[in-house]
Parts: structure tokens; sequence; C-alpha cells
């Protein structure tokens, strides 16, 4: 009898075990918290620079949250990769409406490692205020970032970006007034880093090698053999100024020389005096 009831003291004891683990395993696992994400681990940027020179390195999804003053030019500088899109979202709080004396105009631009300005796909670049408005919210998506590019393009490439936040019509009055800048730089990863169209498939001319013969004639050529009449071949080449210049001047020469020849009029021979003893003869 004892043995007997030991074992269901034991059965229930494990069973009450296991029910508390059950009903623990949940809870702390709703409880758990998740771990931050790199880039709310960054501490806020809270300065500005006046310059290209002077610009505040800001990392992509770090925060910047700072006070400046109403007509300062504020700029920053990120980095960006090959196949990276930017995306730049600001909002600045406007000053009181009671010390506004109007709308205010703003704009953010965003420039290259060689300060060339970069066109914006999205975003509000420059935005109106009105006299009463709060806020004003700006914003700019770049074109992705391409891994090469031709120099006259103006296309993005790797290496580092400025923005440039300013407000372009404002009253006097409202100069130097207080204001809050909030901004945020966000970077979109994308697994093409060769934009179509960056890869050159088939050489734009043919190969030559030295020494080989070419099995088919180039359109032109065919065109050329095609034509009958006079050519003009034996003509020098337009481009060599030289040569042109050099039968000019033969011509000229010639056509002088034939000239004078025929328009001169020829001289008459003046008879000599006879000698005062033959005419008295």
């Amino acid at each position: 009898m004892r043995t007997t009831s030991v074992r269901r003291c034991a059965g229930a004891l494990s069973a009450a075990a296991a029910a508390l683990l059950l009903s623990a395993g949940p809870a702390a696992a709703d409880t758990a918290s998740p771990s931050p994400s790199p880039s709310e681990s960054l501490a806020p940027v809270t300065t500005a620079g006046s310059s290209f020179l002077t610009a505040t390195a800001v990392q992509p999804g770090q925060p910047v949250q700072l006070v400046g003053s109403t007509g300062d030019y504020l700029y920053w500088s990120f980095t960006s990769e090959a196949g990276q899109t930017a995306k730049i979202a600001i909002t600045v709080t406007l000053p009181p409406k009671a010390s506004r004396h109007g709308a205010s105009r703003w704009a953010v631009d965003v420039f290259d490692g060689l300060r060339r300005r970069q066109a914006c796909t999205a975003g509000a670049q420059t935005p109106t205020a009105a006299a009463g408005t709060a806020a004003v919210t700006l914003g700019c998506t770049l074109r992705q970032v391409r891994a090469w590019a031709e120099p006259w393009s103006g296309d993005p490439l790797p290496g580092t970006y400025y923005v440039r936040l300013a407000v372009t019509e404002l009253p006097e009055q409202d100069l130097g007034l207080p204001m809050q800048v909030a901004m945020r730089i966000t970077a979109h990863d994308s697994d093409d880093i060769q934009p179509e169209g960056g890869k050159l498939k088939t050489p734009l001319t043919q190969p030559v090698a030295a020494g080989t013969v070419l099995t088919s004639a180039p359109p032109v050529a065919a065109e050329e053999e095609k034509g009958t009449g006079w050519s003009w071949d034996w003509l020098p080449d337009l481009s060599t100024r030289w040569a042109w210049t050099a039968v000019g001047g033969a011509i000229a020469a010639v056509t002088g020389v034939g000239g004078y020849s025929l328009t001169r009029h020829p001289r008459r021979r003046r008879r000599s005096p006879e000698p005062d003893g033959f005419n008295r003869l």
C-alpha cells in the first residue's frame, strides 16, 4: 500500500512540474525584449556644418536632431555604395506663428563628392510653408548608385554625398528666429549593383588585327565599288591643309605667268642714229 501511494505522489508532482514549465515558457518568451537594431543604437547627431568643408558626417539610419537659426545653411555628409538608393527625410519645426511675418520656402539639395548637384526621383525638394504652418516636411530620393559611369554623364557613383538644407524665400524680419530640424537618411540595398545598360555587350567597332585580311569588305567600301565614273581619289585629302596650300600656290603662279605673257606689250627697238658723215653723203 505504501509503495502504491508513493508512486501516486511522485506522478502527481511530475505532472505539476511539467504544467509549470509549459505555462512559464510562453510567458518568458513574451517578456523577452527584442535586440535593438544597429541604427537605433547610434547616438543622435545634434550639429550641422556651415559649408561643404565643415559638413557633419552622418551614418544611414542615424537620427539628426538640432536647434538652429532660420536663414542658416546646414550641411551634412554621408557615404553611399554601389547598388544603394539613399532617401532623405527632413522635418523643420518653424518658429511660433506670432513671431513670423509671412510664408517661407525651403529647399534640400544633394551633391556628390565632386560638388555636382544630384537629381531627386521623389520627395518634396522645395516646399512652401504658409504663415500659419507649424512645420514643413522635405524629402529627396536619390537615384541608385552605379558601379561605373561616363565622366560626362553625372550619374551617382560610390563615395561621399552632401545634404544642404536652406530657406530660399523668407521675410527679412524672420531671419535668425529659432527652429528645430529632424532628419534621417536611409539606404536601401539592391542585389543588382550594375544597373541596366551599364555593361557594353558588343563592341562598337570591329576588332582589327595586324597582318590579317578581312573576309568581307565594309559596307562603305562595297558602295564605293558599285559606283562608276570619274573619281576624285587622286586629289589630296581635305584635311591636309598644306597639300591644298601647295596646289593653290602652284596654280596661282602658273596663272600669273600666263596672264603676264598674254597682256604685256612688245617693246619697239630704237634705231641708232647714223653718223653725220653718212648723212652728208
